[in-house]
């Protein structure tokens, strides 16, 4: 009961304060803005969405060819069209319960590769690990491209004092964490732990491999791949298209923060963009606009490629 409880708590939050925040988004415009809004879908150049869309599925390619190598590492082998399958559904399954597609990921490649799930999961939490080491390297670069216009936005956004408790209440967290993991006897923190050797065998096959250049290499094209899907949407419309990159790389780095915050950036994607893209002289209109043509037409991909992926895999594996 507890279980049940909480997934649907975890799907219904993130889909509750999504709604909410186009509610809120929605309530803030005028009729003559809303009319507004309507106009740049009208208008958009949808040659540069499709480009996207392009970008974005090397993207997903790259993911599946990259997942291999640690997969490999630990004397597995598995097939290349299963690997992207696993990573497309994987999108798909993200869209309802946030980080549920990891776990989905893992039981493909158990069920149709039989490479063990704790395994499995490992290396996709490696993974994890890289990608988000890696998407902090945007963050640096954009708080050292534009630091005062970043400290503004956050301080308005975000007051100082309530910045500083929040820091505090997470250290507090993490130190009581760290000392129950390490002294605690619970049978449950156990279980953890020996759950924990196989996916401590997964995340250290990335020091372990004999093609982690390759890893690294795939690494930084999938999120070079993110970025450009980012950028080349801004040409789709008349008001973004002169934006400056520098502006680009900071609407990337909230717009992926956006995507925990609810069901793949559902609601929370398009606003945070908006208000970037107003520090940088894009009216709220132009901007919203264009928060929901990158968040809806990844969308689109993303259900499209994870929905025949679904229908596909039992057809592909059947014996």
């Amino acid at each position: 009961m507890k279980k049940t409880i909480s997934k649907w708590l975890s799907i219904l939050i993130p889909l509750a304060l999504g709604i909410a925040l186009i509610v809120y988004q929605y309530n803030s415009f005028t009729a003559q803005q809303l009319l507004e809004i309507k106009g740049y879908f009208k208008n958009a150049n949808y040659f540069y969405i499709f480009l996207s869309l392009i970008i974005a599925t090397f993207g997903f390619i790259s993911r599946a060819y990259r997942w291999k190598f640690s997969i490999e590492q630990m004397g597995y082998q598995s097939k290349f069209q299963n690997n992207l399958m696993a990573v497309c559904a994987c999108y798909f399954m993200n869209l309802s319960v946030p980080r549920s597609g990891e776990i989905s990921r893992a039981i493909i490649l158990k069920k149709y590769e039989d490479v063990p799930f704790d395994k499995a999961f490992g290396t996709i939490i490696a993974e994890r690990v890289v990608d988000t080491i890696l998407f902090f390297m945007f963050v640096i670069v954009a708080f050292i491209l534009q630091f005062d216009i970043l400290k503004n936005f956050i301080l308005e956004t975000i007051p100082f004092k309530k910045l500083l408790i929040l820091l505090v209440v997470g250290v507090v967290f993490f130190i009581g964490f760290v000392l129950i993991w390490i002294y605690s006897n619970w049978s449950i923190i156990n279980k953890l732990k020996q759950k924990l050797s196989g996916l401590i065998e997964g995340m250290t096959s990335i020091l372990k491999m004999e093609k982690k250049w390759a890893f690294l290499f795939h690494s930084f094209f999938i999120w070079f791949s993110y970025l450009m899907m980012f950028y080349i949407t801004i040409f789709a419309l008349k008001e973004t298209s002169n934006i400056g990159f520098n502006a680009v790389i900071i609407g990337f780095v909230f717009g992926t923060l956006a995507i925990g915050f609810t069901n793949s950036g559902f609601g929370a994607f398009p606003v945070l963009v908006a208000q970037i893209f107003m520090l940088y002289g894009i009216s709220n209109t132009a901007g919203t606009a264009f928060g929901w043509l990158v968040w809806t037409s990844q969308t689109s991909l993303t259900i499209v490629l994870g929905g025949l992926s679904f229908l596909y895999l039992p057809i592909f594996n059947r014996k």
